[in-house]
């Protein structure tokens, strides 16, 4: 059977899937409760929380049109309770709304590229074997990791190696990418792996990880603009939980665990300013930290899914109507 064929159910290991359903439990025990996933993939999370929770309406977002296809299969049994939207996870309170609801009880976020889109050859995202340069999320989007490569100036390429890969030879790289591109089009991910190899010095390429592991991620982050859609993602996450809501996010590299930690641990302490006598009510907190610290998969998660290996999973609950931020209650 081609792998495309293939059910979503035997292509996908959710990530942290039975920490994700116990912190988003308390929040779904009311009537009717609404569940957004953000990020749905294949499906994986969605089917699981439609399963436990049989009252659970889903909104399921995903900017990837074969990913909505897929996960649209493994979810027909939950048809009448589930809501597809094709856009990016930043959109939350349109998704609510194209899907006939005001506010949310649950959300979640399973970030950064997605196993179908590691797996499928001709996405570009892998560096273990050849494959067009894309790196596209969504396929009908117009830029590409090819664009990337062929256009920026060293200058920019040397500023997204170091900043969305953390790239420690980011300078070098850039320059190699320039003169090879002088000689000739670059549009596969193996030349690209070779220019890396060759800019990296010898002792780097030992290193423990593939050495254009971080060249990939910097130019996937830039292609799908992750970084920015996820700073408005998480703050309009919160703005659209109703009180008593949860939100759980996880995250596979510092950046994205940064912005979550930061805009989380925001929201959950107070805003006055110091050396006030007496808390005012719109200083207090809106939302308070479930999680201590954050959530890592155990031995055996990572022995059956290596790729959750980097995985911290983060959450909190609304327990304030805000607002400057929310207006849910």
């Amino acid at each position: 059977m081609d792998d495309l064929e293939r059910p979503a159910g035997d292509r996908h290991v959710p990530v942290l899937l039975e920490a994700c359903l116990d912190l988003l439990a308390p929040a779904l025990e009311g009537p009717a409760p609404v569940v957004i996933d953000a990020t749905l993939g294949m499906g994986g999370h969605s089917e699981a929380i439609l399963r436990r929770f049989p009252d659970v309406r889903l909104v399921g977002i995903d900017r990837d049109p074969q990913a909505l296809r897929l996960a649209g299969r493994r979810l027909e049994p939950w048809a009448d309770r589930f809501f597809p939207v094709h856009t990016t996870y930043d959109q939350i309170e349109p998704a609510l709304a194209q899907a006939g609801f005001e506010a949310a009880d649950g959300i979640l976020f399973d970030l950064g590229v997605s196993s179908m889109q590691l797996d499928e050859r001709e996405r570009g995202f892998a560096y273990s074997y050849d494959a067009p340069l894309d790196m596209r999320m969504d396929s009908t989007a117009e830029l590409t990791a090819r664009d990337i490569v062929m256009e920026y100036s060293e200058q920019d390429l040397r500023r997204i190696l170091r900043d969305w890969g953390e790239e420690r030879f980011a300078q070098r790289i850039a320059r190699g990418i320039v003169q090879a591109r002088e000689q000739r089009e670059l549009t596969t991910t193996g030349e690209l792996v070779e220019i890396v190899r060759a800019a990296k010095p010898a002792a780097a390429l030992h290193k423990k990880g593939h050495p254009a592991k971080q060249t990939f991620q910097a130019l996937r982050i830039e292609v799908n603009q992750e970084l920015e859609v996820l700073s408005r993602a998480v703050p309009n996450a919160l703005d659209a939980l109703r009180l008593g809501g949860r939100v759980a996010a996880m995250s596979y590299h510092s950046l994205e665990d940064k912005m979550v930690k930061q805009e989380l641990a925001g929201r959950s302490r107070s805003s006055a300013p110091k050396g006030l006598p007496v808390e005012l009510e719109e200083h207090k907190p809106t939302f308070r930290m479930i999680t201590r610290g954050t959530h890592t998969p155990t031995a055996e998660e990572i022995e059956a899914n290596p790729r959750a290996a980097s995985a911290r999973l983060r959450a909190a609950e609304r327990i304030r109507s805000d607002s400057r931020h929310g207006k849910h209650s």
